[in-house]
């Protein structure tokens, strides 16, 4: 094989090179520049957007009657839970429903039977209320999140409900024992009238049965 002089092979070389490198420069000016993110998109792409506000009706006559029915505050349930319910800050006649870590917005609806139900707005939880107690549900799964919870309303209906039963016994007790207490008095006193007049008599008719066979 013919070898080329050492001055051919360099220019050789170095047209070769001047064209790959025309070339490559000719692709990266084809290709489309990449726009640089700066920091500050990054961070607001990564930042969380706000909660969605829900649409809600506006509350009729029945809802705010609920809704005045219910029983705000702590309730204590049972494994030490507790349950919180306070009024929506900005829809009138809705309230919020707290749990552990879970916020619920329900709607107060009042059943035909007087108990409130806490419908949530999203059909997922409901909240039961009667005078004694309240329990949380999940609608989907049907079991029970929390249950016998008792808030400070309902603790003293639970006590009037206790002192009024007792008081109703007591007093149906009084009324019982009465009857006996005046028939024993009458029968006493039956008693004691009718013997001591019969004595006396007796004693009187002896005294002139005497006297008579003294005379004879």
């Amino acid at each position: 094989m013919t070898r080329l002089p050492r001055t051919l092979d360099c220019l050789l070389r170095s047209a070769t090179f001047g064209a790959l490198c025309a070339f490559a420069m000719t692709a990266a000016a084809a290709e489309p520049a990449k726009p640089v993110k700066s920091p500050a998109a990054k961070t607001a792409k990564a930042a969380p957007g706000k909660p969605v506000e829900p649409v809600l009706a506006d509350a009729n006559a029945e809802q705010v009657d609920a809704a005045e029915r219910v029983y705000y505050g702590v309730y204590d349930c049972e494994f030490n839970q507790t349950v919180d319910i306070e009024k929506h800050p900005k829809h009138a006649a809705y309230v919020n429903v707290k749990s552990g870590k879970s916020t619920w917005l329900m709607k107060p609806v009042l059943s035909s039977t007087g108990a409130v139900r806490l419908e949530d707005t999203k059909g997922e939880t409901l909240m039961v209320q009667i005078a004694s107690k309240s329990m949380l549900l999940n609608v989907k799964t049907a079991h029970r999140i929390v249950d016998d919870c008792v808030s400070p309303k309902q603790r003293e209906l639970v006590a009037a409900a206790k002192a009024a039963k007792e008081a109703e016994a007591a007093k149906a007790a009084e009324a019982a024992k009465s009857p006996v207490d005046a028939a024993a008095a009458a029968a006493a006193a039956a008693a004691s009238g009718g013997s001591m007049p019969a004595a006396s008599n007796v004693a009187t008719n002896g005294s002139a049965a005497d006297s008579a066979s003294r005379q004879k």
